[in-house]
């Protein structure tokens, strides 16, 4: 598939969006594995101090029952922007170039402005859903100030049915709106020279036109962070990295 692309001179205009089978994702993983692959040393090295970060923010917060999970969930919003290195790793893999860490941290340069501000919204989403989580434990949670230790035990012996649906029921609808507006948003903005709107409209449309793959795109992309959570972290090192090479793999089918 040709992704030849000249990048445009303004910011009017408007991506084409490609309308890809349901099961696409599957393929983004095998591709995103190949670079994973093809740059192990230096993914992984990224991998690793995304996964230190993580085990950091864990123990700090470990006694802070809504914070923990909050921050956990939270991992999820803000994981797009995290990527850039890996897009950037992926673009470099995809020109034929050798592989340039320097190139992939200091890839956001090109454009700076609208990627810093892609940012600063997921920030704004993780600081909403930090005080929603809050909220929704102030309300429900009777626990006192336990740790999140006490917290999963109780919720495994049945307890707390009420937190877990309006927990998950609230964080699902956040992060469905932050998929749905930023599943390629990051990786246009590192590719083209564009504005964050037309970014995350261009992202929303590909989800528009294409519900089954990003349903399962989406469910592929919790699972998998899941499975690095329930390894306390340590499965990030090679799942973080896969899902980011993966993640460039999609922006380049879904948009022309």
């Amino acid at each position: 598939m040709d992704h030849a692309f000249d990048h445009p001179t303004g910011h009017a205009f408007t991506p084409n969006v490609r309308r890809v089978e349901a099961t696409r994702p599957l393929q983004w993983l095998h591709r995103g594995w190949t670079d994973l692959r093809q740059a192990a040393r230096l993914s992984l090295g990224f991998g690793a101090w995304i996964a230190a970060v993580g085990v950091a923010l864990l123990v700090v917060v470990w006694e802070a029952t809504h914070l923990a999970p909050a921050l956990l969930g939270g991992f999820l919003l803000v994981a797009p922007f995290a990527a850039i290195a890996f897009y950037a790793i992926s673009r470099q893999l995809e020109q034929g170039r050798a592989v340039d860490a320097g190139d992939a941290l200091f890839a956001w340069r090109s454009n700076a402005g609208q990627i810093g501000l892609w940012g600063a919204s997921l920030a704004l989403a993780l600081i909403l859903w930090e005080r929603t989580a809050a909220i929704v434990f102030a309300l429900l949670y009777d626990g006192g100030t336990g740790s999140l230790g006490a917290l999963a035990e109780g919720i495994l012996r049945g307890e707390h049915a009420d937190l877990v649906i309006a927990y998950f029921g609230s964080g699902a609808l956040i992060a469905l709106a932050v998929f749905a507006f930023g599943v390629i948003t990051t990786p246009l903005l590192l590719d083209r020279d564009l504005d964050v709107v037309t970014a995350a409209v261009t992202s929303l449309r590909c989800c528009l036109r294409n519900p089954g793959a990003a349903l399962l795109w989406a469910f592929l992309i919790a699972a998998l962070t899941a499975l690095g959570f329930a390894t306390l972290m340590l499965g990030l090192v090679v799942i973080f990295p896969w899902l980011g090479h993966a993640s460039w793999h999609a922006y380049r089918d879904l948009v022309e």
